[in-house]
């Protein structure tokens, strides 16, 4: 097959960020090709479905085909169920290789999304044993129950989401419960740290003992005295126990999942020896959280740095999502861990950043606009996958205005 060759944008990524950047280009008469490794246009919107506080209902796989749909009728061209194997700058020009093309273009956008953390546990490789990710899209978008009972390991904020989108399915969550403490799940197995990391959204839980008792918990001493005082059977949400002080220790079965040892654990993570527990269960669910899956910017040659608030490894951008290097953009969660609104928002700005480097005049106020309409998104955001994700993004905007600065003098 032949090259493609043309002088406008290509995106990498068919999530929320990318749909919406693909959107902003063409109505600003960019031609747009998208590249996903995926079937399907909508990366993670796919597999969401919440009700909001307003009682309406957050369909992914809706609005995802509602921006595919416009995005086609734009004449953007989709390129689905293709991975890319390489991207460099090559005579002034980026240069996407992949399994069945070579791409060429000015401007390319990175909206490559997240991926979920590990928390190894052994047991982890039996059959049955998935990512809660791994649930979500089999039962939100395949319509496949992933099993009949099953156990969350690591409760956060992504974990009881999908807890509660997989009981709406009629699967049985018996518990979500912590993993067992070592050096790589670190701070998952610490009850103290996991009920820090989510006191910022105790507002969601249905259970007044969970949302009043949070309001008294906001100093160390309150915190400590919390866990210690945090009954054994653990606190229902959704009917769902949420387990703090038990962990699990062990998944076991033949040939399959058949069900988990359970322990308590004292406030500092340390297992109760005695305690140990059988419950069974069909499959299990991992939950590490999500980290910015951010390969292709690093290919680039981009400048990355480590912003905890956002989740990991970023690279550097600025508020227009450009990054350093000419021509090369990104939007989404490989900038940080957000929800889907947010990375829309990203997308549209650098959709219409991309179309201004282009040449298309008028933007300026627009691109501002969209700055702030997404600091509106953020801010009344429902949920926050890390409580401190403004002081992370003041924090790359530190070091871009550091990185320029440094250019400035060095030239």
């Amino acid at each position: 097959m032949e090259d493609w060759k043309m002088d406008n944008a290509i995106i990498i990524g068919a999530g929320p960020a990318g749909l919406t950047a693909a959107v902003a280009c063409a109505e600003n008469g960019i031609d747009v090709v998208v590249i996903d490794e995926y079937m399907r246009a909508g990366g993670r919107l796919l597999g969401q479905l919440y009700e909001e506080p307003n009682g309406s209902w957050w369909n992914g796989i809706k609005e995802s085909t509602t921006l595919y749909e416009k995005a086609v009728k734009l004449g953007v061209k989709f390129h689905l169920n293709i991975a890319v194997n390489h991207i460099e700058k090559s005579n002034g020009r980026w240069v996407v290789y992949t399994e069945k093309q070579t791409f060429y273009t000015n401007h390319l956008l990175l909206a490559t999304g997240a991926a979920e953390s590990p928390l190894p546990v052994p047991g982890w490789t039996l059959p049955g044993v998935m990512s809660v990710g791994a649930a979500q899209v089999m039962t939100n978008v395949h319509r496949v129950k992933p099993g009949e009972r099953g156990v969350m390991i690591g409760v956060n904020v992504l974990s009881a989401a999908i807890a509660m989108e997989l009981q709406l399915a009629g699967v049985e969550i018996a518990c979500l419960t912590l993993p067992k403490m070592n050096r790589m799940t670190k701070g998952a197995g610490q009850p103290r740290e996991v009920v820090d990391s989510l006191l910022h959204v105790s507002h969601m839980a249905p259970s007044p003992f969970v949302r009043y008792g949070s309001k008294f918990m906001k100093n160390d001493f309150m915190k400590k005295l919390g866990v210690q005082l945090y009954p054994k059977k653990g606190v229902k949400m959704w009917g769902i126990p949420i387990q703090l002080r038990k962990a699990v220790i062990e998944i076991y079965g033949e040939n399959e999942v058949e069900g988990v040892t359970l322990a308590t654990i004292n406030a500092d993570g340390e297992v109760v020896y005695g305690s140990e527990e059988q419950i069974q269960v069909d499959f299990v669910c991992i939950a590490g959280g999500l980290y910015p899956l951010a390969e292709l910017a690093a290919v680039a040659g981009c400048p990355f740095y480590l912003v905890e608030e956002l989740g990991g490894y970023v690279p550097l951008h600025n508020e227009r999502m450009e990054t350093p290097l000419e021509g090369l953009y990104v939007a989404g969660n490989i900038t940080g861990i957000e929800g889907a609104k947010v990375a829309a928002g990203q997308g549209k700005t650098a959709g219409l950043s991309i179309a201004r480097r282009s040449g298309m005049k008028g933007l300026d106020m627009k691109i501002q606009d969209s700055i702030k309409m997404t600091e509106q998104i953020r801010n009344s955001a429902y949920i926050q996958f890390h409580p401190e994700i403004e002081v992370g993004r003041k924090k790359i905007l530190q070091q871009w205005e550091a990185y320029q600065s440094n250019k400035r003098k060095s030239s």
